[in-house]
């Protein structure tokens, strides 16, 4: 009694709201909704990385009515791609970009290694510091394992010599040359000073031996730096002028690996 006048109950024609869906037919916009087929994925296939194709899933892909999209994601490198070109034609490097670049860096060394050889004179039209910061932290930190601890004094001496350096050779010279390119041969030319540090760190060098080996790394620094600012400028008949004043500098580099300055101030204010 009570279902014949229920207006929501169970009739023939509203049983075909209700009732189970019937087999999807070709044409239904809502068809791509129906569920997929058993022990299939999102993602079908290993999913290791991102490599391999993107396509539509589903059954809209089975029917055919949307067509499959592919393409290949490059896969990464490793950390150092972070310092390549990333495949963009005409870009430089990354380290160059920041004034970094080794094969410069091994050239400039190799000269100074080899003061003997002609010195071209176009060597710092690519003057860079990163060669330069490199020995100069390195003869610190040689200094400071056998126990002189000079990095102030490094600083000290390097800013004052070079500004006085730039001076003297803007004095002397009628083409002149800026104060980057100064530092940047001064600090190659202090590679011999570095080996010297390095072997203080094994050999006492407050003895004959060090000052043996400080009188010939002075001379090599001094020829080296004076054959280079001598080349760039063109002022082949005042080298020896050139070799004076780099040679105070550098030895003033010799003393600091040689003595311990910070020792002997300390040793100064006590008395």
């Amino acid at each position: 009694m009570w279902q014949d006048n229920n207006p929501y109950g169970s009739t023939p024609q509203q049983g075909q709201y209700y009732a189970q869906p019937a087999a999807a037919q070709p044409g239904v916009p809502l068809q791509f909704y129906a569920p997929s087929p058993v022990g299939t994925t999102f993602y079908p296939g290993s999913r290791s990385s991102l490599e391999g194709n993107v396509g539509a899933q589903g059954s809209m892909a089975q029917q055919g009515a949307v067509p499959t999209y592919g393409g290949n994601i490059q896969s990464a490198g490793g950390w150092w791609t972070a310092f390549g070109t990333g495949g963009l034609e005409g870009e430089p490097p990354l380290l160059e970009e920041l004034g970094i670049n080794f094969s410069h860096i091994r050239a400039k060394s190799l000269t100074v290694l080899h003061p003997f050889q002609r010195v071209d004179e176009r060597i710092m039209d690519d003057a860079d510091l990163a060669g330069p910061l490199l020995f100069i932290i390195c003869f610190g930190i040689f200094l400071l394992f056998s126990g002189k601890p000079q990095f102030g004094y490094i600083y000290g001496v390097g800013l004052l010599g070079s500004a006085s350096i730039y001076t003297l050779l803007n004095l002397m010279s009628e083409r002149g040359i800026d104060a980057y390119r100064v530092v940047s041969v001064l600090g190659y030319c202090l590679l011999p000073m570095v080996g010297v540090g390095a072997l203080s760190v094994m050999v006492t060098l407050d003895g004959m031996v060090g000052y043996v080996l400080s009188v010939l790394s002075i001379l090599w620094c001094t020829y080296a730096a004076s054959g280079i600012f001598v080349a760039v400028l063109q002022m082949s008949d005042q080298r020896l002028l050139v070799a004076y004043p780099v040679g105070l500098l550098y030895g003033c580099f010799a003393l600091l690996s040689v003595f311990n300055a910070a020792a002997v101030g300390t040793t100064g204010s006590t008395k």
